[in-house]
């Protein structure tokens, strides 16, 4: 028995879904060529970070639409040469596992709980992973070679009655200098 697997090359792929609207058959290539590229961290982090949310109580997330534990998180770039205009860089964060309204679902054994990304650090405006599209932050003035910007994750609830346990989720990114 024979499997086909949709195969995708490049993150820059996932910015259209107009792509995946052709013929079954066909593999879409896409990339992206700048006038450079940067160093990204993730809290000082090149490799594998990992943002630790804070230990909640179960109570915090009991009603329907119920969010707490806000865990702001830094990607940085550096080894960038910003020459006479500010560089404005996006982040696309392109969830591995994303419930029906936008957020990252669990895999630990905590129920009713979902992961919500954030575009700042006062937790204002949610991410839409359902949806994914580049968001701004980050952004490096002319002269200066790096920036920075904190994006926020919280535990969100939206039945509410969440239980204990452990909670793990896992997001990708790419960063867009267009």
């Amino acid at each position: 028995m024979k499997t086909l697997l949709p195969v995708v090359f490049g993150t820059a792929a996932l910015l259209s879904g107009a792509a995946f609207a052709e013929s079954t058959n066909t593999i879409t290539f896409k990339g992206e060529i700048t006038e450079q590229t940067c160093s990204v961290t993730v809290n000082g982090s090149d490799a594998h970070p990992v943002v630790l949310l804070p230990t909640i109580s179960k109570s915090e997330l009991k009603d329907a639409a119920s969010s707490a534990g806000l865990t702001t998180f830094t990607m940085g770039v550096s080894g960038c040469s910003v020459d006479s205009a500010t560089l404005e860089i996006k982040t696309l964060f392109i969830g591995t596992n994303v419930t029906s309204s936008g957020n990252l679902a669990t895999s630990g054994s905590a129920t009713n709980v979902e992961l919500q990304l954030l575009t700042d650090a006062s937790g204002s405006t949610v991410i839409d992973l359902s949806n994914p599209m580049a968001v701004a932050g980050i952004s490096i003035p002319a002269g200066e070679q790096s920036g920075e910007h904190d994006y926020a994750v919280r535990y969100f609830s939206p039945t509410g009655n969440a239980t204990a346990g452990d909670v793990v989720a896992a997001v990708q990114y790419a960063i867009s200098y267009l």
